[in-house]
């Protein structure tokens, strides 16, 4: 609809829209196909434009509609609240007495201070953000064991020197020399496969299983279902016979993992208010961070469990087995959060969306206000949908200014895995193992002790530099993060790769090596780590925003799957100095894929998206590429008055 079409009132009342819709179809340039049904700016606030007598007749309908009639008053000085939410500006709303008003100031002023119910279900996220971190990281003790006990070790024996260990690996295999050699390369594959099979599930099947589970179980179901599974496969793990068992359940727990990871941030996402969204959405990746390190922390405290009458291999069964415990807690814990009030509107309960709302929000105001205008989003998602048809996928890539945004986030799933990280998170104790075992004079148990006290330490690293993450992505930004930390990891993934070719007889091998880990943690937490999720929940328009996401995490956990599955072969072909150079290479790429085709979406309102992702990528492209000299110019030669050429205009008064 052109500005042209309004009535005067109802054009007086939309000029920020109108003027953010402007600014739209001047900087989309040929790309109107999709700005022009005005579908996003809809879907940004449904409220914007009708008067407070339409309101007041709207609310009335609804209240009668949903059973709602004893909170009609509330609900409709809520929708007020929503219309005017995008300026901010409550004291112009004459319904609203001093208490309201307190209300409303209080929510900007003391954002953190929410209800009990509010935090506990933070705590629950984190939680299950903790379960996928532990899961992810127990195979690091645990793979320097059941290897030789399953027959898939990929180290070769030498003939001419035989130890006792290496003796009673080709007993239990019944092989000889010549025989275990032969093997070693397929054993390179099937440890990885053995390794890589929960994403290998959860890129396959795991995230596709988000839609239909949240649709007839809920976020709490959901979550409960893939918190059962975990715990279930973590224990069937540690009963395993043969490599093909093991590969089995770990298959299993991809389905438990593979939804959780996009249904918790989704239930993050909806349940917390507007001005700490963010915040409470990116906690997924510290908590995962932080379940790492208890992994590792786990496969120290059971490393030294020694083997019982009829149970060979105890400690490594317990390592893998013990994830169970945070999914146990996870179980206990997530039917005690309200159930996220958007999925019970959708389901058409809205008395008891009305009631999850008022245990979430500091005021019933603030409940009813959310509870309104979440409504007015479903029902114009509804409209959206018969508008469109029923391929929200096709839509990813067929709408210029979605493309851009898949084209921006599938870059950052497939960069977070190929910046190298999980080879370090999955594999550093063999990595550190290697590394020690040349010019160590300790016996096997003291290796695997120091390889877990190395691996612990990364997983630490991991988790403390992800917290300045919190305050740093709204203020640096997403694209300034990747931007500043990505040349450090190329620096520290060479420095550790190259550290190989240090003599094995020399102590400083091994501290290059872990000194390269270490510093690679520090770049990796605060970037790579928790930018992508972040970036592509809120990329992608609303009414495509759950196919965008299952998208993405797919995408995330296939070429996380390739990258468990091919290291030790990778290992073997390249050596350690190849193998991290190839991933120090991809994060040389990625730094310009992150230049060329990533824009900035910090501090964005969902109309300011608009413009960012309306730009045609050539144009996005070319302007990045000459803001170098601008960059040298200012920043190297330090010129303040360097000036810096402005891609696009956006509207202040749309700030949140």
């Amino acid at each position: 609809m052109s500005k042209q079409e309004l009535s005067p009132d109802k054009q007086e009342q939309n000029e920020a829209i109108l003027a953010t819709r402007d600014a739209i179809l001047q900087e989309a340039g040929h790309d109107t196909n999709d700005l022009d049904q005005s579908v996003n700016v809809r879907l940004a606030n449904p409220l914007l434009g009708l008067t407070p007598e339409k309101i007041r007749s709207d609310v009335h309908n609804f209240a009668q509609a949903h059973n709602l009639e004893d909170y009609e008053e509330v609900i409709f000085k809520g929708a007020l609240c929503a219309q005017s939410q995008a300026t901010g500006d409550y004291r112009s709303i004459p319904q609203l007495d001093e208490h309201d008003h307190n209300v409303l100031a209080r929510e900007q002023t003391h954002r953190w201070s929410q209800p009990f119910a509010l935090y506990w279900l933070a705590i629950c996220c984190s939680v299950a953000a903790a379960v996928q971190g532990a899961d992810e990281s127990v195979i690091s003790g645990a793979i320097l064991f059941f290897p030789q006990q399953f027959c898939i070790d990929d180290a070769e024996i030498d003939p001419n020197n035989i130890s006792a260990s290496d003796q009673r690996l080709l007993d239990n295999c019944n092989l000889t020399v010549d025989g275990w050699n032969d093997l070693t390369y397929r054993n390179a594959w099937l440890k990885g496969l053995v390794a890589a099979a929960p994403y290998v599930a959860c890129a396959f099947a795991g995230c596709w299983l988000t839609e239909p589970l949240n649709h007839f179980f809920g976020r709490r179901g959901t979550i409960f279902i893939g918190a059962s599974i975990c715990f279930a496969t973590c224990i069937w793990q540690g009963v395993t016979n043969t490599w093909w068992h093991l590969f089995i359940s770990r298959l299993v727990l991809g389905l438990g993992i593979g939804p959780n990871s996009a249904t918790v941030p989704m239930y993050a996402a909806e349940c917390a208010p507007p001005l700490i969204r963010g915040a409470l959405t990116m906690q997924w990746q510290t908590w995962t961070a932080f379940g790492i390190m208890l992994g590792y922390c786990a496969d120290l405290v059971l490393l030294k469990v020694s083997d019982v009458e009829n149970i060979t291999g105890l400690n490594w069964r317990l390592m893998l087995a013990s994830a169970c415990i945070p999914a146990l807690f996870l179980m206990a814990q997530v039917f005690l959060c309200p159930e996220s009030p958007r999925w019970l509107m959708k389901k058409n309960r809205y008395r008891d969306a009305l009631q999850s709302f008022l245990k979430l929000r500091a005021d019933p105001l603030l409940a009813a206000r959310d509870l309104y205008f979440a409504h007015c989003l479903i029902e114009e998602e509804r409209r959206v949908k018969e508008e469109r048809g029923s391929f929200p996928l096709l839509e990813l890539f067929t709408i210029p200014r979605n493309a851009r945004a898949t084209i921006a986030s599938l870059i950052l799933m497939f960069g977070q895995q190929f910046c190298g990280v999980n080879v370090i998170a999955y594999y550093s104790s063999s990595i550190i193992k290697a590394a020690l075992k040349a010019n160590s004079t300790n016996d096997e148990y003291h290796l695997n002790r120091n390889a877990l006290l190395g691996s612990w330490g990364f997983g630490m690293i991991n988790f403390l530099f992800a917290i300045p993450a919190w305050y740093l992505i709204d203020t640096f930004g997403r694209r300034n993060l990747l931007l500043s930390t990505l040349p450090f990891m190329v620096i520290f993934l060479l420095l550790t790769g190259f550290a190989f070719w240090i003599p094995e007889d020399s102590d400083a091998r091994l501290a290059v090596v872990l000194l390269g880990i270490f510093l690679y943690g520090t770049q990796y937490s605060p970037g790579f780590g928790p930018v992508p999720l972040t970036y592509a929940a809120e990329a992608f328009p609303l009414y495509v925003r759950e196919v965008g996401m299952a998208l993405s995490t797919s995408v995330l956990w296939f070429f996380n799957a390739l990258l468990a599955i091919t290291w030790f072969a990778m290992l073997n072909a390249f050596s350690a100095q190849g193998a991290f150079g190839w991933y120090a290479a991809w994060c040389a790429v990625l730094w310009f894929l992150v230049l060329l085709f990533m824009p900035e979406t910090k501090s964005l309102s969902l109309e300011e998206l608009d413009i960012v992702f309306g730009i045609h990528t050539t144009k996005h492209a070319a302007y990045q590429v000459r803001q170098t000299g601008y960059f040298v110019n200012r920043y190297l030669f330090r010129n303040k008055n360097a000036k810096k050429e402005q891609l696009y205009t956006l509207d202040d008064s749309l700030r949140k």
